[in-house]
């Protein structure tokens, strides 16, 4: 089974982040225009929490907020569950469909390399899976 390393070299590690203390507007133009579903929310080059679609709908619409009056740190979520470039991909698909999310920074040596989403993750085994199978037909038919 592949690493969160093979996906990240595979798909880059560009992260894309915010301010604690800049709007749930700002942080909702950015995820547009990026085509993102989450971002990391990073403080004084530290990294701090994660904001996500799903934060916005229940921690802003459903709360009757308005995303331009309120900041990224009120509605974020603190200490996301993280995992380094050496876990493994059937270990990432279980902790997040267990816990609940579709996104996991990866950060190793106390230091954010990127994040995984459960799509990086589905892509990754589906390309794994297809790559087998082809090398088990080449194997069968001997060529």
């Amino acid at each position: 089974m592949g690493k969160v390393r093979n996906i990240l070299q595979k798909k880059g590690n560009k992260i894309y982040s915010i301010d604690p203390n800049r709007t749930v507007f700002d942080g909702l133009e950015l995820m547009m225009e990026k085509n993102l579903s989450a971002l990391l929310v990073i403080e004084n080059s530290k990294f701090i929490g994660i904001f996500t679609e799903r934060d916005y709908a229940r921690k802003v619409i459903l709360k009757g907020k308005a995303s331009k009056e309120t900041l990224i740190r009120e509605v974020m979520s603190e200490h996301p569950v993280t995992v380094n470039s050496d876990a493994t991909v059937e270990d990432c698909m279980k902790l997040m469909t267990d816990r609940q999310f579709r996104h996991l920074p990866v950060v190793d040596s106390n230091e954010l390399v990127g994040i995984v989403s459960i799509g990086d993750l589905v892509k990754f085994i589906i390309e794994e899976q297809r790559i087998i199978i082809e090398d088990l037909e080449h194997y069968i038919t001997g060529h």
